[in-house]
């Protein structure tokens, strides 16, 4: 298995890494400089950028700063940039939480990946409400998305490397579709999606737009979840829809296979003209309970290194996969065991914050890319 990129995409990786930083990042009397084994060190040297989710309420925490800080290369706010928090009052924004993740990304010398701009959750219930009781018809529901997708990447232009612009919008049948009963595309048409890359680019072209869905890598087995959206965003760039990614959430179970089809399905994104990054990365296994998150079988310890690892191979003999994201930094902190019960242990560092087998398999992954770099002169 070829776990290298070419030279030359080592080096220009390298430089769009540096000037991405430069060009995105406030004024700071010296850059931030990374421990030279972190993750985002290593990951550098091939041209990757790892990243990590976060959340106001964890930076309290020294420990989480620490490594969030230090160990990754791009922030995703988790729940920051979504609408019920960003505008909960018609008419009234909240940038606070937003701004402090952005800030700190700017601080370390991080790039962002905005998310997300449209999605049927976490909207907010004056918006839900008066859909559902009549006072907002389809016609004034367009234009609250087009100023809320204006708003929100204008505000801050210039600031995000990536933005997840549509979230989860295809069906998980086989055949998978675009989702007619999504809250957007039941009153508004599928062709919302076309609309929202187009206002975006708009409010902010030099800002990459991805696409964001899970199971579009194989997850599914059937591998018509992935077919589905190829085939959309192919479509899509036929009709000069300015899409620039692909994001696959990644989110993994132990106890299904691994998608084997990962590395051949972000190539087939590539070919299409498409960057590709992992963008939401976990690996939830069974677990005695949400607290101390201790897996009930031994083998799902050897199963989630194992399946962080192979996504993170599936990214590296990519050269179109910009990005790896994990979704949280802690055990501690994931979403998994509030959403599925009896599992969890789903990250790189337990709930004690302490480094986890899964961390020294991408941290090995990572050195073992860099290391391929080197021999071939990068």
């Amino acid at each position: 298995m070829r776990l290298r990129r070419s030279l030359a995409a080592g080096l220009v990786g390298l430089a769009t890494l540096t000037l991405g930083s430069a060009s995105l990042a406030t004024a700071s009397t010296a850059p931030f400089e990374p421990p030279t084994h972190s993750l985002r060190a290593l990951a550098a040297k091939s041209g990757l950028r790892v990243g990590v989710a976060i959340n106001p309420g964890g930076l309290k925490n020294k420990d989480y700063r620490h490594i969030a800080g230090r160990q990754f290369s791009t922030i995703t706010p988790e729940n920051e940039m979504k609408w019920e928090t960003l505008e909960p009052t018609r008419g009234t924004f909240d940038w606070s939480g937003a701004e402090r993740l952005v800030n700190f990304a700017e601080q370390h010398g991080q790039l962002v990946r905005g998310h997300t701009l449209m999605w049927h959750n976490q909207l907010p219930g004056w918006l839900t409400s008066g859909v559902q009781d009549g006072s907002i018809g389809n016609a004034e529901l367009r234009r609250i998305l087009h100023r809320h997708i204006t708003r929100t990447v204008t505000h801050f232009k210039g600031r995000i490397w990536q933005w997840d612009v549509a979230n989860e919008f295809f069906t998980d049948s086989n055949p998978s579709k675009i989702n007619p009963d999504d809250f957007w595309v039941s009153h508004l048409g599928a062709g919302i999606l076309d609309k929202a890359f187009r206002w975006a680019h708009k409010a902010d072209p030099k800002a990459l737009l991805f696409y964001n869905d899970y199971n579009i890598a194989g997850e599914d087995i059937s591998n018509a979840k992935f077919q589905a959206v190829h085939d959309w965003a192919k479509g899509a760039i036929q009709r000069g829809v300015p899409i620039d990614g692909i994001g696959d959430q990644g989110h993994l179970d132990t106890q299904y296979p691994f998608p084997y089809a990962m590395t051949h399905d972000l190539r087939s994104y590539a070919r299409l003209g498409l960057k590709t990054a992992i963008t939401e990365a976990d690996v939830r296994t069974f677990v005695n309970n949400a607290e101390e998150q201790v897996p009930t079988n031994h083998l799902g310890t050897l199963a989630q290194p194992y399946e962080f690892s192979q996504m993170v191979k599936a990214c590296l003999q990519v050269r179109a996969c910009i990005s790896f994201t994990v979704w949280g930094v802690s055990d501690a902190n994931s979403w998994v065991p509030g959403v599925f019960t009896g599992e969890g242990y789903a990250l790189l560092w337990d709930v004690n914050m302490q480094r986890k087998p899964a961390y020294f398999a991408v941290r090995q992954d990572l050195a073992l890319a860099a290391g391929a770099q080197r021999r071939n002169g990068a």
